[in-house]
């Protein structure tokens, strides 16, 4: 099987992953199975990001972006979505291990996640039509997160996965423009740090308890 192939089919293996181990850890640890989802999620997007993208291949995702400043604006914008929830429930991550787990990840799994879901799966896919390929990962990066709902009420239902398809979308012609992910991972990491992942992953302010 070719390298683009393998790029191109991982996205399925991934979500698969995920499914898999939301349904396993939550029997084991309810809520809680978010962390090794993440963590799993990490371990195989590093995997396919290093072994067929490189070194090489985040220098230049990282490169100052190029086009017109309104794909900066475009990308920020989206990544404002959550603000009101971040008003309204930042009351949740009075506990340690609410906050510590909701920084950890706003700070890593942007990065991460654009370097797969944007920058490697658009650039094996770059002799695709540019909408078709940023829909081929959007839709797929909307059913990946779709996985969280199986454990979490506020992240179930058809709104998240038009939301994150919605950003993919977004972020993937971002990227397609600018030819850098700077302004895809600053966005993202506004999503997660305004979206207070942890918190929604636990439904604390459905719940009120975790």
């Amino acid at each position: 099987m070719t390298n683009k192939r393998i790029v191109v089919l991982s996205p399925f293996l991934i979500i698969g992953v995920n499914f898999l181990v939301a349904y396993i850890f939550g029997q084991l640890i309810g809520k809680w199975a978010f962390i090794p989802m993440v963590s799993i999620g990490w371990i195989l997007w590093l995997f396919f990001i290093l072994k067929f993208g490189g070194a090489e291949s985040i220098k230049t995702w990282l490169k100052k972006p190029k086009g017109r400043i309104w794909w900066m604006f475009m990308a920020i914008l989206i990544g404002l979505i959550p603000l009101p929830l971040f008003i309204f429930h930042s009351d949740t991550l009075s506990e340690w291990v609410i906050w510590l787990p909701w920084i950890i990840l706003a700070i890593i799994n942007p990065w991460i996640e654009e370097f797969y879901w944007r920058g490697l799966l658009l650039d094996y896919t770059k002799n695709w039509s540019n909408w078709i390929s940023v829909l081929y990962s959007s839709f797929l990066f909307a059913i990946n997160h779709a996985a969280f709902g199986i454990n979490s009420e506020l992240n179930s239902g058809f709104e998240i996965i038009v939301s994150t398809l919605l950003m993919g979308i977004v972020w993937g012609f971002v990227y397609k423009k600018t030819k850098s992910l700077r302004w895809a991972i600053f966005a993202h990491f506004l999503v997660d740090f305004l979206g207070l992942s942890a918190a929604a992953f636990l439904d604390l302010w459905e719940k009120g308890t975790w």
